[in-house]
Parts: structure tokens; sequence; C-alpha cells
């Protein structure tokens, strides 16, 4: 008989672990371990106390488990001022570092360890998509360049992190994961949509790139599951859009006929009440899932369209148009 999985998702109490944990614990087979800064506010999963730092009795969890996904950091979604910077980087350098040695210190280690990162590595374009191979770099434009650093240094911290050579690494250049799950920015957009607030934001030109909560879940399965996936994967869907179109199928996604575009100006002024930054609006995502096309992974929803049509229909009480 094959002994169950064990899948240890490290800061899991956010959108993307609740997300992950629901998609494991369908699975009658694998148990889910979530690492968790606060462990009574996890509704999944077992939670284990961990401070995304330092080595305690939490690395336990580590030896004999199938793999190891880890998601700390802090939100971004915040004003980039100086204590701020320091916690996004720091939450995600120390978090890294502290499961490389506990990994090492493992009879059995894991034999995947996936370690987020960030579509937001390459650069800013309205030209051609980004490959695993597209380039990396900020642009003054774009506003980027700490969101960059934060990547680049994130991804070398994981690259430097030694284990046993029978732990696969694995770096998740994840875009925008849109999903149903309470705290997702799906959420956030939706309600723009609902309330007339769901025009182009600047030129609306500026691509978005996406993945439904399903693809993003099944895509964390091939990569589990096949045995030769190492390094950089984009995790986002085949088809990123225009901010412009984005807004315009969440406006009928949403059954609001009409939405009021921001113009540059008004997102700065925006983003300072609301305290984050234009950044995760202005910049240009295009970005696609170069590898998992090779690999022959198989979309659910390739389009836009076609996944904010299927999270409208899992919306509690929604009426839907015939068209949806």
């Amino acid at each position: 008989m094959t002994p169950p999985r064990k899948i240890v998702l490290a800061g899991g109490s956010g959108f993307l672990g609740r997300t992950l944990a629901r998609h494991f614990e369908k699975m009658l087979d694998t148990e889910v371990v979530i690492l968790a800064r606060k462990p009574d506010t996890v509704t999944q999963g077992r939670a284990v106390a961990w401070d995304g730092k330092t080595l305690g009795s939490w690395a336990d969890e580590l030896d004999g488990a199938t793999a190891l996904l880890n998601l700390a950091g802090r939100s971004v979604n915040c004003r980039y001022h100086a204590r701020n910077r320091k916690q996004i980087l720091a939450s995600r350098i120390d978090s890294t570092r502290v499961l490389g040695e506990a990994i090492r210190a493992c009879h059995h280690p894991p034999a995947a360890w996936l370690n987020s990162s960030t579509a937001t590595i390459y650069r800013h374009t309205l030209g051609p998509a980004h490959g695993e191979s597209g380039e990396i770099g900020s642009t003054p434009e774009a506003k980027d360049a700490f969101s960059v650093q934060v990547a680049r240094e994130w991804e070398q911290a994981f690259d430097e992190a030694r284990v046993p050579p029978g732990t696969r690494k694995i770096a998740l250049r994840t875009a925008l994961v849109i999903g149903t799950v309470p705290g997702g920015v799906y959420e956030v957009l939706r309600r723009l949509a609902r309330f007339g607030l769901g025009g182009r934001m600047a030129s609306g030109r500026q691509f978005v790139s996406w993945i439904h909560a399903e693809d993003f879940c099944r895509a964390i399965d091939h990569l589990l599951a096949n045995e030769d996936a190492r390094g950089i994967y984009n995790l986002s869907a085949p088809e990123p859009v225009p901010n412009a179109e984005m807004m315009r199928l969440l406006r009928e996604g949403a059954g609001t006929p009409f939405g009021l575009p921001a113009p540059a100006p008004l997102l700065e002024i925006g983003a300072f009440v609301l305290r984050t930054e234009t950044e995760l609006i202005l910049k240009s995502r295009r970005v696609v899932p170069a590898r998992l096309l090779e690999e022959g992974f198989p979309f659910h929803f390739p389009t836009l369209a076609a996944a904010i049509a299927d999270l409208e229909r899992g919306i509690p009480g929604r009426r839907l148009n015939p068209a949806t």
C-alpha cells in the first residue's frame, strides 16, 4: 500500500495557502501541515507554529514529508516606506534560508521544495511576452525597482540554499491568482466593478498576467508529479490581457454596464489613501507559462473570459447573465 502524502505549506495562512490547503484536503491520501506565525487563525490542515526565521520543533514536520511549498512573505499591498521594505524583503529571505537549513537537517528530506517567487521579476513590457528566459529588470515608468530587487534576492536565497540531491528545487514565478477563497484579489476587483469603478486604469494598455486558482493548484500537482521538474516555472495562464480588457470582463461578469476610468494621477491619490503602491497596477506584466506548455500541461481556463465565468458561477447568490 502506498503511504499517504504529507504536504507542508510554510506561510500557508494567506490566500494562496488556504487555496492550496482546500485543494490538497480533497485528496484522501494527503495530510496538510500549515506552518504559520498565528496557528489559531488557520482553518485548514494541521497548524504548527513557526516564526519564519529560526529553527524550532516545526522543522520536524519536514522530515519524511512528500513536499514543501514555501508561500511565506509579508504582503506587498502596502506603502513601500523603509520599515515595510525591510519586512517585505526579510520575510522572504529569512523564511527561505531557514527552510533550507531545516531540509539539510532531515533524515528523510522532502522530495520537492517549491518556493514562491513572482512574475514581477520580468521587465515591464507592452511587447512580446516573457517566458522563463525573459528579460529581468526594472523600468522607471513602472516604478518597480524595489519589487524587482526583492524578487532577485528572494530567488538568490533559494538558489544558494544547499539541500540533499534528492530534493528537487522549483522556483514559482507566480502571476495574479484569481479565485473565490476569501482574501484574494478577485474579491477586490469584483467589488470595484460592482460599484461602478471598474473602468480602465491609467492607459489600460498595461498587461495583466493571471491564473485561475484551479489551474494554479493543478500546476502545483503537475510539478509535484513530474520528477524531472526543476528550476524556474512561470505559473500564469497562456493569455495575459491588457488592463482595459480585464476590467471590461470583470464588469461583464459582475453584471455592471459601466465603469469609471482611473487616470494615473487619480491612481496615485487612491494608492496613497489606501496605503498601497501604483506599481501593482501600472506595471505591464506580460508573462506566459512556456515550460508548462512545452510539457503539455492542459489549462482548464486558458482565457480570462472563461475564468471569470467560472468564478462567477461559484459565488453564492450570484444571478448570472444568460451569456455566462
